[in-house]
């Protein structure tokens, strides 16, 4: 494509303001419009770049050539559906649909019609994860923990779609092993979805992976450890940072004995990292995620490739996301569970001795006859 990207951005909300701002940045691309249904949030983000603002995205279509879908995700499916039928090229923010088979019929949509088709899990941009792949170790455990305060936004999914679904897109491009088992939980706290949840998955190669996710948490939390034989690695997304510790060939190959090495284990920490675990902390330096996946989107588009995290990848992160929701579903929290005491918003058991809310509030409680 010799001439300028023509994007159009749908969703005026908060990820549509930042993509409008950062996709004319990206050379070879131009935003020429900004679609929402609620007007004066179309009209501010429009005005602020100079574009037109629609209210319906359909009457731009024969006006661009790709576009960046940011609207709430139970629109995700019909919107992207639209316009790959049209031959658009797109940018779909995470999570790809709501469901399995949706996020599944639009990679295939896309596929065959030759489209480009990128999914916004950002953190595969991130520089401390992209280090990751100069560590080069065989990871079989992860561990993962991401945290934020309440965003008032992206209400109409859970925490499961909206944040852990970032980290289980990260696990997922460890390996292309199929999952063969997940145990999960979840609990609403201020939604009509779970907003903490916490999850097991299990993959055929052997891998597992532990995730948690809150968006009621007092502190932000963007971490991952990844551990295999030869050593581990810790992620800091925030910072961000690896750090990293190599095993020697003795620890990985289990030729090592404590025992032999020392008599008095408590005063041999500092022999064992020096000659045995190996550590290396790397501070590295801070990017823009998002730009940097738009530009990788744009590339794409160009030169015909696959962006790095394709409508396939996109579809397997929304199939396991969404067996994660099947199980906090049938999580049941008590022995005979009864139906309002399984999955996220189940009823709590009211202790014995607590007090009932009408005694909580000075009211006598009425005394058994």
């Amino acid at each position: 494509m010799n001439r300028e990207l023509r994007v159009a951005v749908i969703g005026a909300g908060h990820l549509g303001r930042i993509h409008a701002k950062l996709i004319s940045q990206v050379d070879g691309a131009r935003l020429v419009a900004v679609c929402d249904p609620v007007q004066a949030a179309c009209q501010a983000v429009a005005d602020t770049h100079g574009v037109a603002a629609h209210s319906d995205y359909r009457d731009v279509i024969e006006d661009i050539d790709a576009a960046i879908i940011a609207a709430p995700t139970d629109y995700h499916a019909d919107i992207a559906s639209t316009l790959i039928k049209a031959g658009k090229h797109l940018m779909v923010e995470k999570p790809l649909a709501a469901e399995s088979d949706d996020a599944r019929r639009l990679a295939l949509m896309a596929s065959t019609r030759n489209v480009v088709l990128q999914v916004g899990h950002v953190e595969r941009f991130n520089p401390a994860f992209t280090a990751l792949e100069e560590f080069g170790v065989d990871v079989k455990y992860v561990e993962a923990t991401r945290a934020s305060r309440f965003p008032g936004r992206c209400l109409d999914v859970g925490v499961v779609m909206d944040l852990m679904i970032l980290d289980l897109d990260l696990v997922l491009s460890l390996t292309q092993s199929a999952v063969r088992s997940i145990s999960a939980s979840g609990i609403s706290v201020v939604s009509d979805h779970e907003d903490i949840a916490e999850a097991r998955i299990e993959f055929e190669c052997g891998m597992v992976a532990n995730l948690k996710a809150s968006r009621v948490s007092p502190l932000p939390a963007r971490d991952m450890t990844l551990f295999s034989p030869a050593g581990f690695a810790q992620i800091d997304f925030g910072k961000p940072s690896l750090a990293t510790v190599r095993a020697s060939e003795t620890l990985s190959t289990r030729q090592f004995d404590l025992n032999e090495q020392t008599d008095t284990p408590l005063s041999y920490a500092d022999t064992l990292f020096g000659e045995h675990l190996q550590c290396e902390v790397n501070e590295l330096q801070p990017r823009n995620a998002i730009l940097d996946e738009l530009h990788d989107f744009v590339i794409s588009v160009e030169s015909g490739s696959s962006p790095i995290v394709d409508g396939s990848a996109g579809a397997r992160a929304v199939r396991v996301a969404g067996s994660i929701l099947d199980a906090i579903d049938e999580r049941a929290w008590y022995s005979y569970a009864g139906a309002d005491e399984r999955g996220p918003l189940a009823i709590p058991r009211r202790r014995v001795g607590q007090p009932t809310k009408r005694e909580s509030a000075g009211t006598p409680a009425r005394r058994a006859a």
